[in-house]
């Protein structure tokens, strides 16, 4: 078997970061360049401060944000810790002077992931999607009047943030319940340089404008006219949970078909931009 065959069967174990603007919908043509512009100014100055090698990480173009991956040689401690300071201090920097400030909705997760020449694909990228445009993500990034709201999956937290290190600090996370189409999942919210935040008790949908727009905007980007897998949310309800856990939190949509654990089609998100395709850790 040769070496891209089995980059196509074999799974890389890698940090995934999905990276989503606030109310993308809402941009004209003018704005949004300018918006897109700004991400890639925050993310790619994060990653060379954070000494991130280039080559360890892969990165796909969404439209209203940048889907990545991390190579495994790169400790995820780096990426929770100073990248994402970097990220929150550059974001802040962009957004002096702005009429109308830029929000990132950053979700992570660590699992396998497959490399092709159209992408990345797998459960721990619809998971970190998944986080990211969670209504709860969506909902404290405003209520809070955020530039910045990161949200990691359960294993991330339990794994990497609850032992803590330079720049994380595991009790300014807040966790809750998300019920996605696979079942709830754990999540864990933190506003880097504040304190853990307050989970609310329920979440309204989002608006039809808002979610219509996201949904268009993530089609266009994907170059096609079927916007049935788009991962938008539809609406959202909590309860207090007894075991002190807070709210659940649905998220509709789904990334990818598949039954029994078996994907019936690829899982493709946006188009990879420039060179993209070929970093590769």
């Amino acid at each position: 078997m040769d070496h891209d065959a089995m980059d196509l069967t074999e799974a890389r174990y890698e940090l995934v970061i999905s990276v989503d603007a606030r109310r993308s919908g809402e941009y004209d043509d003018v704005d949004k360049q300018r918006m897109r512009e700004r991400i890639y100014r925050v993310l790619e100055a994060a990653f060379t401060h954070a000494k991130v090698a280039r080559d360890a990480v892969h990165m796909e173009d969404r439209g209203d944000g940048v889907l990545l991956s991390v190579a495994g040689r790169i400790a995820v401690t780096r990426l929770l810790g100073l990248w994402m300071v970097e990220v929150h201090e550059n974001l802040r920097d962009e957004n002096r002077g702005l009429r109308v400030p830029l929000g990132l909705r950053v979700g992570m997760h660590v699992g396998p992931v497959r490399h092709d020449g159209r992408g990345i694909s797998g459960r721990a990228v619809d998971l970190a999607c998944r986080l990211a445009d969670s209504p709860l993500a969506r909902r404290l990034l405003d209520a809070e009047r955020a530039d910045l709201v990161l949200v990691t999956s359960q294993s991330l937290y339990e794994d990497v943030v609850s032992s803590g290190g330079k720049f994380i600090e595991p009790a300014h996370y807040s966790s809750a319940r998300l019920e996605l189409k696979e079942g709830e999942v754990t999540a864990w919210f933190h506003l880097p340089g504040r304190p853990a935040p307050e989970i609310p008790a329920a979440a309204p949908p989002a608006p039809d404008a808002d979610r219509a727009d996201d949904a268009r905007d993530v089609n266009d980007a994907r170059g096609g006219d079927d916007v049935r897998d788009v991962d938008a949310p539809h609406g959202a309800h909590g309860e207090d949970r007894a075991d002190g856990s807070g709210a659940r939190y649905t998220v509709h949509g789904d990334m990818s078909q598949h039954s029994d654990n078996v994907y019936q089609q690829p899982v493709h998100i946006g188009r990879i931009t420039g060179d993209a395709g070929r970093r590769k850790g």
